[in-house]
């Protein structure tokens, strides 16, 4: 969207009156009469002798006057500035708002009143000003109902920007979940929509909603579980029941090759659903939930996540995404339902083997990032970086530590038809099993045990070399 005009500079008329502080907002330059007319053409719009209006004058009710259209995204861009907003709230222009969106039909004008409440929004006592309105709350949540793409945008980004502010993101959840329809417009854009802006900023929403509360997620989860008791009846059209997953994954690949961060949010959704046991189910229990997520995720860390011609530092930018798509890998897997999602003609063993090699090479690439600069200009830059390097070493951190777990995992379950296979394709050579081996240890000692003893009767050489870097791991054969 391009950037809204900029208002209209004070007229010299106005001088005498802005020389004195009369007609300035706060400390800038933008009129308050003008501003006045503004929204005194606002409230013309939505007055009952505007809206009471014969179904010929729809069509017309749905167009904005190209003057007022240009007069009220001016204010959209001067909401911006505190003054401008902290003025708009004291002059009650939230109401304004409120009656637009409540009767007005012209989508463009529902789209900019949503947009300056959201640029409103982000001034924390304005925020709470405006959470703290019931009605308004209200009015802006049945906005989600709405059928046009930016306006939904709009609606979006002002429900983000409320549900981070500690102070008032528990009343919006609590309005959430007062209105179960609002599980069904947001599974339907998930769904259906091609807007890959909007997809985010809705994945956003759902992120932000499920990371605050539980037991929304829970209800959520469960409500497309839950099949209508009475069946349909013959005359009437009958409504999809929307699962959540599905939805999800259908949003995770539209945004997939646009949006890598909006990709991110979708796989973060999933990590959250795996948090608990009936988000699990809801992925595994249906074979086709099961069998899709499965899928593109594999997808994702076999083709196109931190592959082996993509520089090592490539790991930082991928680290939040990777450690969400492994942490729901390694769930499905442990629930044993992947067995039937991997079943190949020559055996499940071979899909094993590139997640290995995914794996592994995502550890190799994390050594390369952890590694200290040796020259001492590179340390000085380091250190005036030093509360970015720790948020990045908390991240890989995490990362790490899904990827040991999941890679634990899979080495329990490796066969000697699949460490002969890994062997001959390159997947477990020695320098890939040294970075396994120096990463999984000592926790996971017994894992690595059992690896070798089936090391040792496919090929004892490379197992002995290993041991022998390893001296902890003296296997009795």
């Amino acid at each position: 969207m391009d950037r809204n005009p900029s208002p209209p500079l004070p007229s010299r008329d106005q001088d005498e009156e802005e020389g004195a502080g009369g007609d300035c907002i706060g400390s800038t330059v933008y009129s308050k009469h003008w501003l006045f007319g503004v929204l005194s053409g606002l409230i013309q719009i939505v007055s009952p002798e505007n809206t009471k209006s014969s179904s010929d004058d729809e069509e017309q009710q749905m167009e904005l006057d190209e003057e007022m259209e240009n007069e009220i995204c001016r204010v959209w861009d001067m909401s911006m500035d505190e003054d401008v907003a902290l003025f708009l709230q004291e002059f009650n222009a939230p109401d304004i708002f409120m009656g637009v969106l409540a009767k007005s039909k012209c989508p463009r004008l529902r789209e900019i009143c949503v947009g300056i409440l959201g640029n409103m929004a982000c001034f924390q006592e304005i925020c709470v000003s405006i959470s703290s309105d019931k009605n308004l709350g209200q009015v802006l949540l049945h906005c989600l109902y709405d059928s046009d793409p930016p306006t939904l945008l709009e609606t979006s980004r002002l429900l983000l920007t409320c549900l981070s502010q500690t102070e008032v993101a528990s009343v919006w959840v609590e309005r959430i979940r007062e209105y179960p329809a609002i599980y069904d417009s947001i599974c339907f854009i998930m769904s259906s929509s091609t807007n890959v802006d909007l997809l985010v900023k809705v994945g956003e929403v759902v992120d932000k909603l499920f990371d605050l509360d539980e037991k929304l997620m829970l209800e959520w989860i469960r409500h497309g579980a839950v099949q209508p008791l009475d069946p349909p009846q013959e005359d009437s059209e009958e409504q999809p029941v929307f699962k959540i997953v599905p939805c999800v994954l259908e949003a995770a690949k539209q945004v997939r090759s646009e949006n890598p961060e909006g990709l991110d949010v979708y796989m973060h959704i999933l990590q959250l659903l795996t948090t608990v046991d009936d988000g699990i189910q809801a992925i595994v229990q249906c074979p086709d939930t099961g069998k899709d997520t499965w899928n593109l995720l594999f997808d994702l860390v076999c083709h196109e996540f931190c592959q082996s011609d993509d520089p090592p530092i490539i790991l930082q930018e991928q680290k939040t995404v990777l450690a969400s798509v492994y942490s729901v890998l390694s769930a499905i897997y442990v629930s044993r339902a992947e067995q039937e999602y991997l079943k190949m003609e020559e055996g499940k063993y071979h899909s094993n083997l590139p997640l290995i090699d995914s794996l592994i090479r995502v550890l190799q690439n994390m050594e390369h990032c952890q590694k200290k600069p040796e020259n001492s200009a590179d340390s000085n830059a380091e250190e005036t970086k030093k509360p970015d390097l720790t948020q990045d070493d908390f991240h890989l951190k995490i990362l790490k530590d899904i990827s040991c777990e999941f890679l634990s995992n899979i080495f329990q379950v490796l066969t000697k038809e699949t460490v002969a296979q890994g062997l001959k394709e390159g997947q477990l050579s020695k320098q890939k099993c040294s970075c396994a081996f120096q990463n999984l240890l000592p926790f996971y000692s017994p894992v690595i045990e059992d690896f070798l003893k089936i090391l040792h009767e496919v090929d004892k050489t490379l197992a002995d070399d290993l041991e022998e870097s390893f001296p902890s791991l003296k296997v009795q054969t």
